[in-house]
């Protein structure tokens, strides 16, 4: 476990610079409403402020303010931030992020899960947090080792938070981390004490699962009609990083430009943003994201995770129901991309709590902190 701090060469922004100056800019037309992928009007605006108004030097002093660590685990680095609880006996909490997040999307609900007091909770519900970056991802880099997918971190998580002395833990994932943390409830259900997550998939997705149709009641059509649209009109990043991810990391790891265009159109696109993204993420949160992908030349090995879920594909560990049986609490943000009918969730989870809210989409905890740290005080209180 070595202490980390965020340091990047000046060399590497300096290299950024001139690349963002020299961009090469795809002609387009009729596309206003990004119907054609993302907006190059809009990619223009965002390009200028990256150049003139934002500041990565603001963002390393404000990661830095958190305690990160290094370490390794099967060959496999892994990097963290470890945030101890303010309160009696704080529970340990590991957060898993997806894709195209970073561990910083979570930033805004470190203070109130390991604060509560100073956030107008109550000091019992600390939390103990361990935030890591996906293996590939970030500053869990350079990854070198094949085969590590969504279930195989489960397993490195295990081990993580029994390194830190927290041989039982409880766990948060969205995205790639809603199935990673649903992995530790069926896999590893003797080492939480629940999981939790605002994204309902199956774990043999890749394999093949999926509700059956007789699942959906009468007013959950717009469930499957949504998960019809998602995989017709918005799956072909996730077809492109399942079979050839190596060809288009050519192009973004050369082109800041072009990893910027493929990473803001999924978080407009995801959000409950109503085709505005920055009245959900400012700039400077659409920047950061792509910054850390870029100085830690990451988006390949990132992509490569989609690869390694698809070839490497999940298996149960038994066959009884629910496949989850960890105690389970769902968060059901609105806007959220895939979603699932409540029969089979009730069948598929052994769940415990699963709450609606008014707003939020795919970045739960991003785009409604509040509400995701309350549901994870509320649901973990009475879980040891």
């Amino acid at each position: 476990m070595a202490p980390f701090r965020v340091d990047v060469p000046d060399a590497v922004l300096d290299d950024l610079r001139v690349r963002l100056e020299r961009t090469r800019w795809a002609d387009d037309f009729a596309n206003e409403g990004w119907q054609y992928g993302t907006d190059t009007a809009y990619l223009k605006e965002l390009v200028a402020y990256w150049l003139e108004g934002y500041d990565w030097r603001a963002q390393e002093r404000a990661i830095n303010a958190h305690p990160q660590f290094r370490t390794e685990i099967e060959g496999v680095p892994v990097h963290f931030i470890h945030v101890r609880g303010k309160g009696p006996s704080p529970k340990p909490l590991i957060l898993s992020h997806g894709w195209p997040w970073t561990f910083w999307e979570y930033r805004k609900v470190i203070g109130p899960l390991s604060d509560p007091g100073a956030h107008g909770g109550d000091p019992a519900d600390a939390f103990d947090l361990v935030i890591p970056s996906l293996p590939g991802y970030g500053f869990s880099t350079p990854l070198r080792k094949t085969g590590v997918n969504f279930w195989r971190t489960s397993s490195l998580w295990v081990d993580l938070m029994e390194r830190l002395g927290y041989p039982r833990f409880a766990a948060h994932g969205a995205d790639w981390g809603a199935l990673v943390t649903a992995d530790l409830g069926h896999r590893h259900p003797e080492r939480v004490m629940g999981v939790h997550f605002p994204l309902m998939l199956p774990l043999d997705l890749f394999s093949g699962g999926t509700p059956a149709p007789e699942d959906y009641d009468a007013d959950e059509a717009s469930i499957a009609q949504g998960l019809q649209s998602f995989f017709a009109n918005e799956a072909a990043y996730s077809a492109l990083q399942s079979t050839k991810p190596q060809t288009i990391a050519a192009a973004l790891h050369d082109s800041p430009v072009g990893l910027a265009a493929w990473i803001v159109e999924k978080q407009r696109s995801w959000s409950d943003c109503h085709g505005d993204v920055e009245t959900r993420f400012s700039k400077d949160d659409l920047l950061t994201t792509i910054m850390i992908y870029w100085v830690t030349q990451s988006y390949g090995t990132s992509a490569r995770y989609y690869y390694e879920s698809a070839h490497h594909p999940w298996t149960p560990v038994h066959d009884r129901m629910p496949v989850v049986e960890a105690p389970v609490g769902i968060s059901v943000m609105p806007a959220e991309v895939l979603g699932a009918p409540r029969r089979w969730a009730e069948r598929y989870y052994n769940l415990r709590q699963k709450r609606h809210h008014a707003s939020g989409g795919h970045f739960g905890a991003w785009e409604e902190p509040q509400a995701i740290a309350t549901d994870l005080r509320d649901f973990f209180r009475e879980l040891s």
